[in-house]
């Protein structure tokens, strides 16, 4: 038996809200979604002015940063797994519409274990990594000292 820790639609809230500071502050319009640790929605929010396409887009991110436990950006990069050359290359065409291989994406990791996932869409890249980072560093404060939270963009358990 493994004691688990469970995200919550408090926690989740922390985030979004973090994450729409951040957003504003970069002057980007980005919707962020939050899932649990079997990549279902907990909580999402669209900013005024985002993109239709990027609520869809924020969930696969979330989804896919949850469920293969790395920040979604690491999967195409020069030696990524679902680069060109890499041993999953086509991965995402497994699960159209739910697998996401861009950046925007990270698994939400306490104490080691990965409890959920966030998908941050509609920035430019850097916007949506600041986002996601910004909300990271908020569920840290939020849970204090007893609690360790990874909050670097490139996350990979």
């Amino acid at each position: 038996m493994k004691s688990v820790f469970k995200l919550e639609l408090e926690e989740a809230r922390v985030m979004i809200a973090a994450g729409l500071a951040a957003a504003a502050a970069a002057h980007a319009a980005e919707t962020i979604c939050i899932v649990d640790d079997g990549g279902y929605v907990i909580a999402m929010e669209r900013m005024n002015g985002a993109r239709n396409t990027s609520p869809e887009l924020a969930m696969a991110k979330a989804f896919t940063a949850s469920g293969h436990r790395r920040s979604t950006h690491l999967f195409n990069r020069r030696g990524g797994p679902a680069a060109a050359d890499g041993e999953a290359f086509g991965i995402h065409a497994m699960m159209p519409g739910k697998f996401a291989i861009f950046v925007g994406g990270f698994p939400i990791v306490v104490n080691g274990s990965v409890i959920g996932g966030i998908g941050v869409s509609g920035g430019a890249g850097e916007d949506d990594i600041a986002v996601g980072v910004a909300a990271l560093k908020a569920l840290q404060s939020y849970l204090g000292d007893k609690y360790e939270v990874i909050t670097e963009p490139d996350i990979q358990k």
